[in-house]
């Protein structure tokens, strides 16, 4: 660790120290992960919810991130697409179609994959993503195939939580590296290149730096497998701050295979200002290296400042206070609209509030700190492109100009170069756009036109025919036949990154949801994906909380990233409403999900979590802060802002009694609508992220409460219960595995029913959070946000990863009619109408046409062995015409039936009419109604 990081750290413990930060939970280790995973998969083998039925609704419109992809050597039709948090897909008809091959492995989220070319149905996968955004979440180490995604074998290097490559030998199956980047948010040292000679069952770490320094990337010389380089990235994030760079980040040689290796920088800048770098190698050259640098360093002259009647706000910041006094009201109230103060504010006012010491000079200048503005208005170098032309002994940079928009301030989230298979001059970048150089970087050319999605992750180029590209960014797959080009966007996954999901009161209702990078999109509850559509941005941006207004149809309110939020009505352009600080007040701080609700008595009062909780009476044309800062605010404030409301949900049963959480650990409760605030933290842990707090819909003394120590590296499970409003809180962890928690919701029928979602799953708990069981309907994937709709009672789940699943929970809900010793529950099915073509064929090319009804049944128990659930279809004469036996599985069960009645040497359906539907477990046996009407 380098002298300057390590005073860093301590200086940040004394800090803590003295300003009585509790110090953190130790970061999850590998040998708890292991655990995690086990329990995970016994949780998913044994479920009673397993036969739980979900429907996927999309949407497919919006792509997702990708963070890599390959291409089966032996067929360019055959390629596997993984996604940062939505699993691993492989086509075999050039994109036409995909399917999942990684879904249940208890990690999804992937940080890279690598076909072996000596074999191309071993597929390596290493899980984690390496980008380190506020959504990478931790993976559980290497996985391996070796018949192409059918089985996979865990291998281990569980403690690596983020991968960045993946290296496979030309021509030894046995043997493969990878690079690790190690924890996001802590220190480890499951970091640096590992390799391993024996097909995964061991691995050796050949090259460790420091625990805070990890591997972001490795190529392998193409004609010389003993030659490597790696490329290590010496970072550190928290929660309110992100150190993009370091003097640990460098360039590393090996030319023994990965045995030994040797620093390779010279010519690349070096220092705490080093961040991130990409490496390539030129396959019909391998002596042509390509290094793509995010430099940390600081230029002033790149900031754009705009400067309108003559006047700027630097000039305000320097200007003496006699100066700003004479300047013109004309040209300062000119300046002061186009800058975006609010219009209270006039050249007349603030020098009349100047002179009465209202405010100094300097709070005019500082008003603004908009953390949106900061990501793209910097200072910052940003990338750059280094080349070697004798296999890394030395580097020079390809350009004089600044490569400005290409990294921003978010260098840390891209870092891909790629060098034509035919040409060691021709090289493509990927970063915010997607660029070409023709000349060996000294010139560059945009690739990615207006219909293309920013944000590049991923770029295959075809060995054997350099026109033919695969493309993967936020907005999902493109695939060119002419270098670049032009475009395909093949967009036919459900892959979306929600961070909310929110629902209407239409027939059939919609759903809204704010997705990463892919704005605010609406579609139908009925939607089904590749087959209807009914998907249609709202607003764009990284989209976050959406409210409808049920009163006004078609108004809406929804946002983007760190509080900038609108009004949207039919036919008028959004109207802004995010609150403004007055000049000399502190700042409002936003989080990057700020937290946007309405009140469930009156629906035109809002509020709007900063630090402090915001109300509007009016629909948003005004606010006032109802609290004090409601957050520690003791960490000092970094480059994320920090110290703000993650969370609120007022009582469906009290009008004023509203519970407010902070992302640095603080809940708080008012009874009285904001005139008084209690603080209620006592039993819960300290300084954990309040991922949420839900109001109960039964009993306004009661509230649920999530903390997710993600960023903490900790992923202990916190999820908690009142009864008392908040003086004390009951764990509801249960057997739960150790997987961060991000949403908690009680059930508005069934009070003991409460869904759950995690870092790694969704489950519900039948008996009030005593015992968690999975939705086993959907895979391992991260559930960040859910609701039940009011009037259909349906779960409906926001996934960071794999879109939008609903699941109709009304039998759920009927169990808390049902006695406790009644260890059958049985269930009505839909009415079914019949049709007079069942049976038959409309042309003799098409399948017969049929119907399916679900039987469907609730066992409290497994039965015993040998007994079996008899479910009979009989009519009112008592005839039997169907009739099946099963040995059921504990909880809930369905058994699919088209309505046919087999009967020797023809069929036939059941005809119209109403029967009983007789399930019967031993001596139990429990009846219901199927209706089959005429059309």
């Amino acid at each position: 660790m380098t002298t300057t990081k390590t005073l860093q750290i301590l200086s940040a413990l004394l800090l803590a120290a003295w300003l009585g930060i509790p110090a953190m939970q130790a970061q999850t280790t590998a040998a708890e992960v292991e655990a995690a995973l086990a329990q995970n998969r016994s949780l998913r083998a044994n479920s009673p919810l397993a036969m739980y039925p979900f429907r996927n609704v999309g949407p497919v419109v919006q792509g997702g991130r990708i963070t890599d992809l390959d291409v089966d050597p032996r067929d360019p039709h055959t390629f596997y697409v993984a996604y940062a948090s939505g699993g691993l897909f492989v086509t075999h008809n050039n994109g036409q179609t995909f399917a999942p091959i990684f879904d249940n492995q208890g990690a999804i989220g992937i940080g890279d994959i690598a076909i072996s070319p000596a074999n191309p149905d071993l597929i390596w996968v290493g899980t984690g993503e390496s980008n380190s955004s506020r959504s990478s979440y931790a993976g559980a180490g290497i996985f391996k195939t070796t018949d192409a995604g059918k089985n996979w074998q865990h291998l281990g290097l569980t403690g690596t939580q983020h991968i960045g490559r993946v290296i496979a030998h030309p021509t030894d199956p046995q043997v493969a590296w990878v690079g690790a980047m190690g924890a996001l948010y802590t220190e480890n040292e499951d970091r640096g290149v590992y390799k391993t000679t024996d097909g995964g069952t061991t691995w050796t770490q050949t090259l460790y730096l420091d625990p805070s320094t990890g591997i972001i990337d490795l190529i392998i010389d193409p004609k010389n497998p003993d030659r490597l380089w790696a490329a290590a990235w010496d970072r550190s994030r928290k929660a309110w701050e992100f150190v993009e760079g370091g003097s640990g980040s460098a360039i590393y040689f090996s030319e023994d295979g990965g045995a030994n290796w040797s620093k390779s920088m010279s010519g690349i800048p070096t220092g705490e200002n080093t961040g991130r770098l990409g490496l390539a190698i030129s396959p019909s050259n391998p002596e042509v290296l390509y290094a793509f640098l995010d430099n940390q360093e600081q230029d002033p002259s790149l900031v754009k400042e705009d400067t309108v009647a003559g006047i700027a706000l630097r000039m305000l910041g320097e200007i003496s206070l006699d100066d700003f006094m004479l300047l013109e009201n004309t040209r300062l109230d000119s300046f002061l609209r186009s800058a975006g103060y609010p219009e209270k504010y006039t050249a007349e006012g603030i020098k009349r509030d100047i002179e009465a010491g209202k405010y100094p000079l300097k709070a005019v200048a500082e008003y603004f700190g908009d953390a949106n503005e900061a990501l793209f208005n910097t200072a910052v170098k940003g990338a750059e492109v280094y080349r070697s032309d004798n296999g890394g002994q030395s580097w020079r940079r390809t350009h004089d100009e600044v490569l400005q928009g290409v990294y921003f301030t978010y260098g840390y989230y891209f870092g891909n170069v790629r060098v034509a298979p035919d040409n060691p001059d021709e090289l493509f970048l990927a970063g915010y756009p997607l660029l070409r150089s023709a000349d060996g970087g000294a010139n560059w050319t945009r690739l990615d036109t207006f219909e293309i999605h920013v944000d590049h992750h991923a770029l295959w180029i075809n060995p054997t025919d350099a026109d033919h590209l695969i493309l993967g960014n936020d907005g999902g797959l493109y695939i060119s036949y002419d270098r670049g080009a032009n475009w395909t966007h093949v967009n036919n996954l459900p892959v979306g990154q929600f961070y909310t999901v929110h629902v209407d009161m239409a027939q059939p209702y919609n759903v809204y949801g704010g997705l990463q990078d892919n704005g605010v999109l609406k579609g139908s509850s009925r939607s089904v994906p590749n087959r209807t559509r009914k998907w249609e941005r709202v607003f764009g941006g990284d989209g976050m909380f959406i409210v409808t207004d049920h009163k006004n149809p078609g108004l809406l309110y929804t946002g983007y990233q760190f509080g900038n939020y609108f009004r949207i009505a039919p036919g008028q352009p959004p109207k802004y409403i995010t609150p403004r600080h007055d000049i000399g007040e502190d700042k409002y701080r936003w989080n990057w999900r700020t937290p946007l609700r309405q009140s469930p008595h009156n629906h035109e009062i809002l509020y709007f979590g900063s630090q402090y909780l915001m109300r509007s009476l009016d629909m948003g044309d005004t606010w006032e802060a109802i609290s004090p800062d409601l957050t520690t605010n003791r960490q000092p404030q970094g480059n994320v802002p920090f110290s703000t409301l993650t969370t609120i949900s007022e009582s469906p049963k009290k009008f004023g009694l509203i519970w407010v959480g902070s992302d640095d650990g603080r809940v708080h409760v008012t009874t009285d609508g904001g005139n008084s605030w209690t603080e209620r933290i006592a039993g819960l842990p300290e300084g954990k992220w309040v991922s949420k707090v839900f109001a109960s819909p039964h009993d306004p003394a009661t509230a649920f409460v999530s903390l997710t120590g993600y960023r903490d590296d900790d992923f202990s499970p916190y999820v908690y219960k009142t009864s008392d409003y908040g003086a004390t809180w009951t764990s509801l962890v249960g057997n739960l595995p150790q997987e961060p928690v991000n949403v908690i919701i009680q059930d508005p029928v069934s009070p003991d029913l409460l869904y759950l979602g995690t870092d790694h799953g969704t489950y519900a708990s039948l008996n009030g959070g005593q015992v968690w069981d999975m939705f086993c309907a959907l895979p391992d994937v991260a559930a960040y946000d859910m609701v039940v709709h009011p009037r259909d009672n349906e779960l409906v789940v926001g996934t960071h990863g794999r879109s939008i699943y609903i699941a109709d929970v009304k039998p759920l809900q009927a169990l808390k009619d049902t006695e406790e010793n009644q260890a059958l529950v049985a269930y009505a099915p839909a009415e079914v109408r019949h049709r007079s073509n069942w049976g038959e064929k409309n042309f003799p090319y098409n399948p017969v046409n049929e119907t399916e009804v679900q039987l469907d049944f609730y066992l409290r128990e497994a039965a015993e062995p040998g007994r079996q659930v008899t479910v009979s279809v009989r009519d009112t004469a008592g005839t039997t015409h169907y009739e099946s036996k099963l040995v059921a599985r504990r909880g809930f069960n369905r058994v699919p039936w088209n309505l046919k009645l087999a009967q020797k040497g023809t069929s036939r359906y059941l005809p119209p009419g109403e029967y009983d539907l007789v399930y019967k477990l031993g001596f139990e046996e429990q009846t219901t109604k199927l209706k089959i009407v005429q059309k």
